[in-house]
């Protein structure tokens, strides 16, 4: 059993292979990888990224989610956000800029192609940090 699935093991929900997680789209697997990260880094602890994954997955749900499994790592983004935000990793206007950011990368790359930001994709000219 690889690292990244023995520390996953118990998360509630997470789609799962014979050989540890799987994912539907790259974003997903650097969803699952930044939250590995933030982790290794002392940032939250594994009991708490479940909890918070958990109370995402009961939100949506709550709110009419209708739980087939595609929309699983949008519940881990949302889970992400919260607890960076929580931990004082991150503010929500920081976390609100790049999510504009992303956005306006996807729009501009072609399908296919790897996204990236730049200075242009953020509000207001701000730099990328």
């Amino acid at each position: 059993m690889n690292e990244a699935w023995r520390v996953a093991a118990g998360t509630p929900g997470i789609p799962e292979g014979p050989d540890g997680p799987v994912f539907n789209a790259p974003w997903e697997a650097q969803a699952f990888a930044l939250a590995l990260a933030l982790y290794r880094r002392g940032v939250f602890t594994w009991p708490e990224w479940a909890a918070t994954l958990a109370d995402e997955i009961k939100r949506a749900q709550a709110a009419g989610d209708p739980d087939t499994g595609g929309t699983y790592y949008h519940h881990w983004l949302n889970a992400l956000e919260r607890i960076v935000a929580e931990k004082g990793a991150a503010d929500q206007s920081t976390l609100a800029r790049y999510r504009v950011a992303w956005r306006r990368a996807a729009l501009r790359t072609p399908h296919g192609a790897p996204i990236a930001l730049s200075d242009e994709d953020f509000p207001q000219h701000t730099r990328v940090e």
